[in-house]
């Protein structure tokens, strides 16, 4: 059922519980807290209706940042819930936590600019399959960790769907090592700058970014936009030889590293 803006909000001065509210997802992770980096509690799959407690805002995905509480006790986005509203139809939920998943340090997460960039780049891959260098990998650039991918609890062919939510949950092994390598006294980096960065330690790996020289100016001081500008397009190689693909997706790393954001994600998120 559809709801207009007045009853959404009536609704949520008289309900403190909605109810009915499908999924619309194939498989949807249900989180203990709202954000992607957060434990898989359980999930949902298309078509089950779920009771909707409170809402509070957290990870946005595809460029919705509403997470919705359920009688189940965990957070699943509310993207992959159809409430008929583009916003709130309960209730905030009291702030207990992290809005982020950021737990009071660096983002754990990407915007939607930074997962949109992985996408495109990496390339939907519904069954594990060889990437270019002969690895294997599926959804958008999951490599495998065991054969087959075994490791991966989404049901094969994945769909876009639970490819996403399979780039969501990967994603905060990057930004852990990332932060990691960084000095938080001398670099200071907001959403746009981390997700070009994350984007390249998701490419090329945590351990080749240890040792870069990207890392080791970021380190020293200089100036970010200088250093991304000029140390990113220098990873262009795959097998030994230079890609097209590796150059352009360089240059779509550092026209975002260089795209402006009020917000930060390191040292601090905000």
């Amino acid at each position: 059922m559809k709801l207009t803006f007045i009853a959404a909000i009536a609704l949520a001065t008289v309900a403190p519980l909605s109810s009915g509210y499908a999924i619309k997802g194939d498989v949807v992770n249900c989180r203990s807290g709202p954000g992607t980096s957060y434990g898989v509690k359980k999930t949902y799959t298309k078509g089950q209706n779920v009771s909707i407690s409170c809402q509070q805002a957290g990870t946005s995905v595809s460029g919705n940042n509403i997470w919705d509480k359920t009688s189940d006790g965990c957070y699943v986005a509310d993207y992959y819930v159809q409430t008929g509203v583009n916003g709130y139809v309960t209730t905030k939920c009291s702030s207990s936590g992290s809005s982020s998943g950021s737990s009071g340090s660096y983002c754990k997460t990407l915007n939607q600019a930074g997962l949109s960039l992985i996408e495109k780049w990496e390339g939907f891959v519904s069954s594990p399959k060889p990437d270019p260098i002969g690895l294997p990998t599926v959804g958008y650039g999951h490599l495998c960790k065991q054969k087959n991918c075994a490791e991966v609890k989404y049901k094969f062919p994945l769909t876009k769907s639970t490819a996403q939510q399979l780039l969501n949950d990967d994603i905060p092994a990057y930004t852990k090592c990332l932060a990691s390598y960084l000095n938080a006294s001398k670099v200071k980096l907001n959403t746009n700058q981390w997700a070009a960065l994350t984007s390249w330690v998701f490419n090329n790996g945590c351990g080749n970014a240890k040792s870069s020289q990207l890392v080791k100016r970021l380190n020293n001081g200089e100036d970010p936009n200088t250093v991304a500008s000029q140390e990113l397009p220098k990873w262009r190689l795959a097998g030994g030889r230079v890609l097209q693909g590796l150059v352009n997706r360089r240059a779509d790393e550092v026209k975002l590293f260089k795209t402006a954001s009020s917000k930060q994600a390191f040292p601090k998120c905000s």
